[in-house]
This record gives structure tokens, C-alpha cells and sequence, in this order.
């Protein structure tokens, strides 16, 4: 049987206390998100997926020291989505390591039916283009009509799958093989769906929503 949380932080109080009872109201709080059981209480549906795994070695006094790096997408497919990193002497602990990061790391991002071909009004694509970088990877991400999917790289398809996108067209540059980098350049286009100041009236009419809006 689990253990009871006890909250450390003053908003993991804030949230045993129902004083904040969603992620939104989490992460519009501004106070640091420090506690992996506060993002269990409230998106207790997140689901993980691996997408890297590499074995990394480091030489020290008393001979070669080996471990695993890797790095995890966690999401519910309806709005947040986060990513994770961690290293271990075994896989099974790096994963839930990383796991636990990509959850501290979570982000809510902005849908839509930003696609002129489309104009159905559901959010199931991105609001509008957007763009992310990371090392040498940069990513274009556009809005795309219903019914085309995912048109992007395999690493891209399930941080978007994660994240709450059914379409989106998708174009890279850089060393796209460099799977983290890639992910990461993808992560960092979602968070740019949220930095934009968009008009109230363009906002009603390309549906644009925050975060949880149920199935799409």
C-alpha cells in the first residue's frame, strides 16, 4: 500500500487543501512545482513513453563506470505534456527517474482549428504555426486539416500524440537523428503555442483552447 503524501511545499498544501484543484491553476500559480504527487493528484490519467535510451561510460580512478540515459515523454493526451531526463545504473530506475522530471517539467499548450482548409471548430491541430529549436534541430510545426494525422517525424508524432494533437504538418532542419534534441526542439514549438498575445475575436475563431477540453 502507497504512503500517504504529505505535502513539503506550499502548494502541495495548496492543493491537499483544495485551495487549487487543476494543473492550469498549477502552473498560472507561479509557485515552483517541486512535488511529483502533486501532478498525480490532478492528471492521474498521464500516461509515459520512452523515446530514448542510450548507455553512456565514464572513466574514473577506479576503472570505467557505465550508465543508462533516458529520456521520457509523459502527457495525457488533452493538453499537458512534459519531458524528462535521467541517468542510472540501471534502466528500470533511469525511466522512473525520468518519468518523474518529465512530470516537474510538465507545460499546458494551445489547440485549435488553425487550418483554413479545415474549420470544423474542434481543437485538434495547433492554433497557428509555430516553431522550435534546440542544438542544431529546428522544427516548424502547422496547423492541419482533420483527418490528415500526424505528417512528422516518428519522435515528433508521439510527443504531439502525448500532448493532445491528432494533425499537424511538421518540417525539420539539423541533425534530426540526435533524438533529443529533436524531441526537445518539438516540446519547445508546443510551449510557443502559449507565448503568442492573440486577439480575442481571432481567438474565438480559430477555438483556440487551454489545456483539458475532454476527447477530441
Amino acid at each position: 500500500m502507497a504512503e500517504e503524501w504529505i505535502p513539503k511545499t506550499r502548494l502541495g498544501k495548496l492543493v491537499m487543501e483544495g485551495k487549487i484543484t487543476s494543473m492550469s491553476q498549477v502552473l498560472k500559480s507561479g509557485l515552483p512545482l517541486r512535488e511529483v504527487e502533486i501532478v498525480d493528484m490532478l492528471l492521474p490519467d498521464l500516461e509515459d513513453e520512452v523515446i530514448d535510451v542510450n548507455m553512456v561510460q565514464r572513466m574514473t580512478d577506479s576503472g570505467r563506470r557505465t550508465k543508462f540515459r533516458v529520456n521520457v515523454v509523459v502527457g495525457n493526451k488533452d493538453g499537458f505534456v512534459g519531458m524528462g531526463q535521467a541517468k542510472d545504473k540501471e534502466v528500470g530506475m533511469a525511466i522512473r527517474k525520468a518519468v518523474e522530471k518529465a512530470k516537474l517539467n510538465i507545460i499546458e499548450i494551445n489547440r485549435g482549428c488553425g487550418s483554413w482548409e479545415c474549420g470544423c471548430g474542434m481543437p485538434h491541430t495547433l492554433p497557428f504555426k509555430v516553431q522550435g529549436k534546440c542544438g542544431s534541430v529546428r522544427v516548424t510545426l502547422k496547423p492541419a486539416p482533420r483527418g490528415v494525422g500526424l505528417a512528422v517525424g516518428n519522435v515528433a508524432k508521439v510527443v504531439l500524440r502525448l500532448a493532445g494533437i491528432s494533425d499537424a504538418w511538421g518540417v525539420s532542419r539539423g541533425q534530426t537523428r540526435t533524438t533529443i534534441n529533436y524531441a526537445k526542439a518539438v516540446f519547445d514549438a508546443l510551449k510557443n503555442t502559449t507565448l503568442y498575445k492573440i486577439h480575442p475575436k481571432k481567438k474565438d475563431k480559430l477555438k483556440i483552447v487551454s489545456g483539458m477540453v475532454g476527447g477530441v
